[in-house]
């Protein structure tokens, strides 16, 4: 049994005062490639992966799309997530 996953994580630090955005690529448990708005750019992690990291860098139209992810797609969705996490927090233990 094979298993591709890609997976995209928002990470909010202060609201969205601080968004990162990370794409990850994993086949079978090991991740192969991976995209951090830090960073800039994909990053391979296996032959593979460095393969389609540059690959994936060299389209400069595609690579904008990724690096402004921060913008149309975390800081987007901050709002509809937000009721559910960051106004929660405390409430179990009352």
């Amino acid at each position: 049994v094979f298993q591709e996953l890609g997976t995209s994580e928002c990470y909010f630090i202060n609201g969205t005062e601080k968004v990162r955005y990370v794409q990850r690529y994993i086949y079978n448990r090991e991740q192969y490639a991976m995209f951090d708005s830090d960073v800039g750019h994909y990053v391979g992690f296996t032959p593979n992966g460095e393969f389609n990291a540059k690959r994936l860098n060299s389209d400069p139209v595609f690579m904008e799309r990724r690096r402004t992810a921060v913008d149309w797609l975390c800081r987007h969705n901050y709002e509809l997530g937000a009721p559910f996490s960051v106004e929660r927090r405390g409430e179990r233990g009352a």
